[in-house]
């Protein structure tokens, strides 16, 4: 879509009328959906309509179906559940009940029909998209509506958005609610683990997942620790064994207690796995699908089949609903005929990626003799989270090659001063869940020390470097990826694995760290906005970190529904300050109680927190008052968000994977001789994939100044943040969705996470 036909969507919006229901089990950002939905279409000039309690508040009509406004939704982004409700419909199934649903849509005059749900209810709506025509001719046969009316509303669009904590639905790489669930299930574990550890227990833990063990498979990895004293066994409610038989939490407690002799309790995690407040993550994905629904939804004509509106490498897309269905299916088929293999295959690429690593990790033990080859690692820049979850899986795997591995304290500096020690298999045992850098870790680049550098590689035989750390990771590797044509010692492999909460290394669409760091910053914030709830009238000014990268600001303000989000890369004067406090100034006016405007710490030289905070004001004294915080380095601390320490465990094995195959290519004549740009890598998620890109090539597209790649996918964000907070941006900006279609190649593509 052009940016011409996108002004032209907007033109044409007016007087065209959307409804948006929830349906089936509940899951975490579907109100953050809702709240896309309603503003999106407001924005655009179209009628929004909110149906409350699903199928059967569209069957039943009445007060069901209520026109909303902006503030309609306000304040809800960050409330788990639906506020405008679900409900399991069997008069919907019938068609008696679809006949009630469509006569109440005509009598609104909506012929566009968003629907957040699972599989079912999108393939409930698709039923009902196919009989419109005929539900309208049998209404008007009835006389319950005149043929004039018919012929206005002769076909209904229908966009689907995928809700389920399962996170089992064919095509997307995610759906609205599982990466939240993994938050509340961490949660658990967490606790758990503390008081298993004092009584030396084993513990079952029963997570929801159906036969779609997508939960269980992510979990492994977040909380799978094997010693004396603690053991965490993870099953899915609808775990079956290789002949189809259900496997009970209670059967593997049975079976732990007989033939192990360990003192085991069983927990059920149950329905507290939907509860809670909706992840970052959750957030943001539910209001780009929001988004991008609606716009799906005014540009589709008669001859559009329904889509399903997926995820895929962090953008937006727009898929065949039936294509998506009738694959998910095909899993459950195939787990049906016990083809366990196949099923898996069908799960995609990343559920099949995921599911070889556990065992991978789980199962290989160091190997019994060493191989040639040492490998160090080491942390560098500021501490982010999952860094400690990527040393853990590099280290047992490169034991399990038969590596050495050397643990390397205080990053380049600690290098330079030979703080350098072998560590083993249990050195790292519980690593994953632990914040910060265990390690050490230091900004300081090698290039005023590289003749101790290179005389520490040469001391321990270094054969190989593994970076964990952020643009002084890469830079720190490319200094000494420039320097091998003086020393022969830095000809070795060295990969970088980003790491920082900033996510602004270049090569890479997210860095380790960045997630939790993000969840950090909405929580406070989210914190800071409930602070206001017996307080009329409020701004709140708060000042993120990321340096000169805006992604920390810009994911949050989406994260918490942020009036404003001042960047280093989106330029701004004090016109735009100006408008900006007149904007908020009007909304204060009416129903809005609350203001929220984030600003990054680097985004202007001379308008600074204090210079927003006191322009905020002055500027809206009589109308509200104002308060300022900087969040600081909380953003950096806690424990990893479930995405950083899957993403973090992954990159791990991934890297140790890669210096191996080069460990093995340039071992020429007793020695490692690497000297290609090939070996000196930063390892990266790109859209879909995971993918090595050497240090050197980067060069051209970072900007070195400002310590951040030149281009960066999330500015594209911007505008989705300006329009869902009523500002007149300009519409060309917005990028729209491709349609993709879904096949057993297309998913079989691993999405990295």
């Amino acid at each position: 879509m052009s940016s011409m036909d996108l002004e032209k969507l907007k033109m044409t919006g007016a007087g065209r009328a959307i409804a948006v229901l929830t349906s089936g089990g509940d899951a975490q950002g579907m109100n953050a959906a809702v709240r896309a939905v309603t503003r999106m279409g407001i924005y655009v000039g179209a009628k929004v309509y909110l149906i409350h309690e699903g199928y059967q508040g569209l069957v039943d009509g009445g007060d069901n179906i209520k026109l909303a406004h902006w503030h309609s939704v306000t304040n809800i982004i960050q409330l788990g559940g639906t506020v405008i409700g679900s409900a399991r419909c069997k008069t919907f199934t019938t068609r008696e009940g679809r006949l009630a649903a469509a006569f109440n849509l005509v009598k609104k005059g909506v012929t566009n029909l968003c629907v957040c749900g699972g599989d079912g209810s999108l393939t409930g709506a698709n039923i009902f998209r196919s009989e419109w025509s005929g539900l309208l001719a049998e209404l008007v046969q009835k006389g319950r509506i005149t043929d004039t009316l018919a012929k206005q509303h002769d076909h209904l669009n229908i966009v689907g958005l995928v809700g389920s904590i399962d996170n089992d639905f064919c095509g997307t790489d995610m759906t609205i609610g599982a990466d939240s669930a993994l938050h509340r299930i961490m949660e658990i574990i967490d606790a758990i683990m503390t008081t298993a550890q004092s009584h030396q227990r084993t513990f079952v833990l029963e997570v929801m997942g159906r036969h779609y063990i997508w939960l269980w498979c992510q979990l492994w990895r977040l909380a799978h620790v094997r010693n004396t004293r603690l053991n965490i066994i993870i099953v899915a409610e609808g775990a079956i064994d290789i002949n189809g038989k259900p496997i009970s939490s209670n059967y593997i407690k049975d079976l732990v207690v007989k033939r192990l002799g360990y003192d085991t309790r069983v927990t059920v995690l149950g329905h507290v796995q939907r509860g809670g407040t909706p992840s970052a993550f959750d957030r943001i994905l539910s209001t780009k699908l929001g988004v991008e629904a609606v716009i799906a939804l005014l540009e589709a004509s008669p001859e559009t089949p329904a889509c399903v509106i997926g995820l895929s490498g962090n953008h937006p897309v727009r898929l065949p609903l039936m294509e998506c269905v009738e694959m998910t299916k095909l899993v459950q088929t195939a787990m049906n005929e016990k083809k366990f293999d196949e099923a898996v295959k069908l799960r995609g690429g990343s559920f099949e990626n995921n599911l070889n690593i556990y065992k991978l990790l789980a199962y290989q033990k160091p190997a019994p003799s060493e191989s040639n080859f040492s490998l160090a690692i080491l942390n560098v820049g500021a501490p982010a989270a999952g860094m400690n979850a990527a040393v853990r899986s590099a280290v047992r795997l490169a034991l399990a090659h038969g590596h050495k591995v050397y643990a390397v304290n205080d990053g380049f500096q600690g290098l330079a001063n030979g703080e350098v020690h072998s560590i083993n298999w249990h050195d790292v045992a519980g690593w994953t869940g632990q914040g910060g850098s265990l390690l050490g870790t230091k900004r300081t680049l090698p290039d005023k020390q590289m003749e101790k550098v290179v005389e520490n590689i040469t001391k321990f035989s270094i054969s190989a470097l593994l970076v964990i750390g952020g643009f002084e990771g890469y830079e720190g590797v490319l200094q000494l990826f420039e320097a091998r044509c003086h020393y022969d010692e830095l000809c070795i492999p060295m990969c970088v694995i980003p790491a920082t909460i900033s996510n602004n290394v270049p090569g890479t669409d997210f860095s380790l760290g960045a997630d939790t760091a993000v969840n950090a910053a909405m929580e406070s914030c989210d914190k800071i906005k409930q602070s206001a709830s017996g307080t009329k009238r409020r701004v709140f000014v708060v000042e993120t970190m990321g340096g000169f990268c805006g992604y920390l600001a810009t994911s949050t303000g989406i994260a918490v529904g942020a009036d404003a989000a001042y960047i280093f890369e989106d330029p701004i004067n004090i016109h735009d300050l100006t408008t900006n406090v007149e904007h908020l100034a009007e909304k204060m006016k009416k129903d809005i109680q609350r203001g929220l405007v984030l600003r990054n710490e680097k985004c202007h030289e001379n308008y600074t927190t204090d210079f927003i905070y006191n322009l905020y004001s002055s500027e809206g004294k009589g109308i509200f008052d104002c308060r300022v915080n900087v969040l600081g380095h909380l953003q950096q601390g806690g424990v990893p968000s479930p995405f950083d320490r899957n993403f973090g465990t992954k990159l791990g094995v991934k890297a140790v994977q890669w210096i191996s195959e080069k460990l093995t290519e340039t071992f020429r004549q007793g020695r490692v001789f690497a000297n290609s740009s090939d070996t000196a890598c930063v390892l990266g998620l790109n859209r879909k994939v995971t993918s090595f890109t050497p240090v050197t090539e980067l060069k051209d597209v970072t900007d070195f100044e400002h310590r951040m790649p030149k281009v960066q996918w999330w500015f594209n964000l911007r505008p989705m943040l300006k329009m869902l907070a009523k500002y007149q941006t300009s519409f060309c900006e917005y990028v729209p969705g491709e349609i993709e279609h879904v096949t057993k190649r297309s998913i079989s593509i691993d999405c990295g996470f």
